[in-house]
C-alpha cells in the first residue's frame, strides 16, 4: 500500500471512529447549506462526500418519503456508518465512488449538496461540470466549504496551541478564496453563483470530546495521524488551551469560518 493510500485509510478510520462527536460540531454548518439548497418534498438530491450519513438523514427529512437522496463517498468505513444510520430510510441510497466520476444518469437530480466534500477534487472544474450534468435543467447546487486556515479558529487554535512549525495540509482550504469558487463554477457552466460568508461558533462538547476530535481529524489531527510520535508533546498543550476556552462551562466553542455557496444549472 502506498503512503497516499495509508493516509487515506487512516483518515477514513479516524472519521468513522468519531462520527457522532464530529457531527455535533459540523451539523450547524451543514444545515446552513441545506437551508440554501432548500430541498422540497419529492425531490431527488445527491449528497457529495456524504461521510457518516448525518446529512443524508437531514436531507431525507426535507424530501420526505416520496423523495430520493443518494449519498456518494469514496471512504468505505464512514459509508458503513452511514448505512447503519440510514437503514430505516427507504428513500436513501449509498454509493462508494468518486463523485467526479460517479456512474449516475445525467439529469437525474433536482439538487446537488455537499458538506465539506468538494474541496479535494483533482480537477475541480471537470468534477463540478460532471455534477452539473447530473442535474436537471435549472437544478440547484449548494455546498459549504472552509475559508482560510487563518480565519478558522477551529483549525488554527490546535496548531498554535500544539506549538508545531508544520504547514498543515492545504487541501481543505482549496476553496478559501471567493474568486476561486466563482472561477471554478463559472468554468463548469453554472449560473447565478452566490458565495456568502458564514461564521459560527461550533462545539462537540467539553474539553475531552473536543480534544478527541481535534487530535483525530482536522489540520492537527492529520498531522498527528501521520506523525504519532508528536502526540505526547502536543496533546497536553492543547488540553490546557481548551480548558481555558471551556472556562468551567463544560462546553468548548470554537469559531468556524465558511462559505455558503449556491448556483444553478443553466
Amino acid at each position: 500500500m502506498t503512503a497516499r493510500n495509508n493516509a487515506f485509510d487512516s483518515g477514513d478510520v479516524a472519521r468513522a471512529g468519531i462520527a457522532d462527536v464530529l457531527d455535533l460540531q459540523l451539523s450547524p454548518l451543514g444545515e446552513a447549506a441545506i437551508a440554501v439548497l432548500a430541498p422540497r418534498p419529492g425531490e431527488a438530491i445527491l449528497d457529495v462526500g456524504c461521510g457518516a450519513g448525518q446529512t443524508l438523514v437531514q436531507l431525507a427529512g426535507r424530501v420526505g418519503p416520496t423523495g430520493r437522496v443518494v449519498g456518494v463517498d469514496i471512504a468505505p468505513r464512514v459509508l458503513a456508518v452511514a448505512r447503519a444510520r440510514t437503514a430505516h430510510l427507504p428513500q436513501v441510497a449509498l454509493l462508494q465512488a468518486d463523485a467526479a466520476t460517479v456512474p449516475l444518469a445525467d439529469g437525474s437530480f433536482d439538487g446537488v449538496y455537499s458538506r465539506f466534500g468538494v474541496m479535494g477534487f483533482a480537477d475541480p472544474i471537470a468534477a463540478c461540470a460532471r455534477l452539473a450534468r447530473l442535474l436537471q435543467p435549472g437544478g440547484r447546487l449548494a455546498f459549504v466549504c472552509w475559508r482560510s486556515l487563518q480565519e478558522n479558529e477551529l483549525d488554527r487554535l490546535p496548531i498554535e496551541a500544539a506549538g508545531l512549525a508544520i504547514t498543515p495540509d492545504p487541501t481543505p482550504f482549496s476553496f478559501e478564496r471567493r474568486e476561486e469558487i466563482e472561477r471554478v463554477l463559472a468554468g463548469a457552466g453554472y449560473v447565478a453563483v452566490s458565495v456568502q460568508a458564514f461564521d459560527a461558533a461550533v462545539s462537540c462538547g467539553g474539553v475531552e470530546a473536543t480534544l478527541a476530535v481535534l487530535t483525530t481529524v482536522g489540520a492537527l489531527g492529520k498531522i498527528l495521524r501521520e506523525r504519532p510520535a508528536l502526540a505526547p508533546l502536543t496533546v497536553p498543550k492543547l488540553r490546557a488551551r481548551l480548558a481555558v476556552c471551556d472556562g468551567g462551562r463544560g462546553v468548548v466553542e470554537l469559531g468556524a469560518a465558511t462559505w455558503l455557496v449556491a448556483a444553478r444549472k443553466a
